[in-house]
């Protein structure tokens, strides 16, 4: 019966076109009040507990370290050592854009940042060499959901907050997947402009190669730093987003001095009210989760599901399924949130690997990114490029075919998430 209510209350809500946020904590708190004994005043207490969790304190730091590098033109020098190194192969733009995405995304932890970043720039400049703006604006919708992938990753923090589990080994299974998608998108490419012959430019010289490399360097070193910094224990990830964040600053106001000091409070606004947004969801869905854990909900299902006899593979199978359905209509951070507390004790029970779990649900969120209604990367697309909504939701369509083909393989492929955590020996 309380599960019924919570879920019924939920849905409700949303179809009336309650707020995401607001649904979560309204269903959740009168769930309380009618069903449980919990007290009332147990609400506030959690949702300020949400901002003591040490983990989420990562997130403010990388959307502001974004912000610094999208203002600071970090994406710009990225994109023109992206055309350097592969902008002479056949469709050597749209390539360069899908490397730009990937570089940015090492950087960023956010898709829609990495689409902002990447896409107002490398769409327009695929434009003026030729090539059609749809196509332009579908690379670049689907490439930038590899910020979410490639680590840093947000969505991973959220995660690893929601499910207690390592955020360092979470941000290496993502490496080797991100870097296999990276790669079909570019042969993907390459197939298409060879059949269609896409323009490419001209051959970059050695001293171009260096130069575009040099300018775009104190960007690349933020990886090195982040990643180096978590892997060889220097400081935890939430660290690492806190130097990360100072050290865009840093370069953007007096390396590459892209950025005046008097704009920095704007930065900081800008930064300020993507917290707030996505941490006030964060709040009212880990104060769901919490009502979902005080009722013995995930352990009710996780033993419902083992009674059934499902075996790991039909058990993913669903959970594909359901993650997709909900990638349609809601925020990434609010699905993992509400989801994880319930298949991460089933995953245990199949002997499933939670750092595995955690890619997989990665994976289906980006997919969530590019399908509407919500899908976050059509709307930056769309406003980056000008396209209507439908426009955009066409250019993205054909792109959705290989994203679903990876994510059965990342499903039923472990290795592809957990050989390099398990190569560097983490636990």
């Amino acid at each position: 019966m309380t599960i019924a209510f919570l879920f019924i209350c939920l849905f409700a809500l949303m179809l009336i076109g309650v707020p995401i946020a607001v649904s979560l904590g309204l269903s959740g708190a009168l769930t309380i009040m009618i069903f449980s004994e919990d007290s009332v005043r147990s609400l506030a207490i959690k949702l300020f507990e949400t901002s003591e969790h040490y983990t989420l304190l990562a997130i403010p730091f990388f959307l502001l370290a974004g912000a610094f590098m999208t203002t600071g033109g970090v994406a710009r020098r990225l994109i023109d050592f992206a055309n350097a190194c592969v902008g002479h192969i056949r469709g050597g733009l749209a390539i360069a854009a899908v490397l730009a995405c990937m570089l940015f995304a090492a950087l960023s932890g956010s898709s829609p940042a990495t689409v902002a970043a990447v896409g107002s720039i490398a769409i327009a400049g695929m434009v003026r060499s030729g090539y059609p703006q749809a196509f332009g604006a579908g690379i670049v919708s689907t490439a930038g959901t590899l910020g979410i992938l490639i680590p840093p990753s947000i969505v991973m923090v959220v995660y690893a907050a929601a499910t207690e589990t390592s955020v360092g080994k979470l941000f290496m299974a993502g490496v080797v997947p991100g870097l296999l998608l990276g790669l079909a998108l570019m042969v993907a490419i390459y197939v298409i402009a060879r059949k269609k012959n896409l323009p490419a430019l001209p051959r970059a010289s050695l001293r171009e190669w260096l130069s575009s490399g040099r300018r775009a360097l104190w960007g690349l070193l933020l990886m090195v730093i982040i990643l180096g910094g978590i892997y060889s224990g220097m400081f935890t990830p939430t660290e690492a987003a806190a130097v990360s964040a100072v050290y865009a600053g840093f370069i953007a106001l007096f390396v590459y001095k892209d950025m005046r000091v008097r704009e920095c409070p704007k930065v900081l606004l800008d930064a300020g009210k993507l917290t707030i947004m996505l941490m006030f969801i964060i709040a009212n869905a880990m104060l769901f989760a919490h009502v979902l854990t005080t009722e013995q909900i995930p352990q009710s299902i996780a033993a419902s599901v083992v009674e059934m006899g499902l075996s790991p593979w039909m058990f993913l199978l669903l959970v594909n399924v359901l993650l997709l359905i909900a990638g349609n209509f809601m925020e990434p951070s609010a699905i993992i949130l509400i989801l994880a507390p319930i298949l991460f004790p089933i995953a245990m029970e199949l002997g499933i690997d939670p750092i595995h779990l955690g890619v997989i649900m990665v994976v289906n969120m980006e997919i969530g990114m590019l399908t509407p209604p919500v899908g976050l990367n059509l709307f930056v697309t769309s406003a980056v490029t000008g396209m209507s909504l439908p426009a955009t939701i066409r250019a993205a369509a054909p792109w959705l075919v290989l994203l679903l083909g990876f994510l059965v393989l990342v499903t039923y492929v472990p290795a592809i998430s957990l050989w390099l955590p398990e190569a560097l020996g983490m636990p």
